[in-house]
């Protein structure tokens, strides 16, 4: 399938690499098709494009990267929705916004998106009686990344 995206300009996706959302990101009810672009100029985030709107674009990252433990607790009946036979075919991202001072880069750990590999179904959770934060900051003093982000990669990612 090919796309037009703004940052990216025509991009060509193989079908099975599109994803659909079972529950769409809040705010963005409208959009149902997405897909993930990589990159070696923003790893370690990556971009969760909309198909079907050029000018919609998630930066995205799993979580672990800045919170080796973080953990959810997912109620089965959420899960159903995105035909999970192994927890191992899920793949958790959170949302990342990147302000103009990059110090107060936070991720949206309250709700993460998962995305079952397999069947390409998504959804993003709102974790209600969760400890989590809407805005956790990156560069907080108590969360090291587990490698350090260089300064181009912060760049390559706005």
């Amino acid at each position: 399938m090919r796309i037009t995206t703004l940052r990216f300009g025509e991009l060509e996706i193989p079908d099975d690499k599109i994803i659909h959302m079972a529950k769409p990101v809040l705010g963005f009810e409208q959009l149902k098709k997405f897909c993930i672009i990589e990159g070696e100029d923003f790893e370690p985030f990556l971009w969760f494009q909309s198909v079907e709107e050029p000018s919609v674009a998630f930066i995205i990252i799993n979580p672990i990267f800045f919170h080796p433990d973080y953990q959810i607790e997912v109620n089965p009946k959420e899960i159903e929705e995105l035909d999970v036979s192994d927890v191992k075919m899920v793949e958790t991202y959170v949302i990342v916004s990147i302000p103009s001072d990059p110090k107060k880069m936070s991720i949206n750990l309250k709700g993460p998106i998962l995305i079952n590999t397999k069947t390409r179904k998504a959804k993003q959770l709102v974790l209600v009686n969760s400890t989590y934060k809407v805005i956790h900051y990156m560069m907080d003093s108590k969360t090291e990344p587990s490698r350090k982000i260089e300064k181009r990669e912060l760049a390559g990612a706005v």
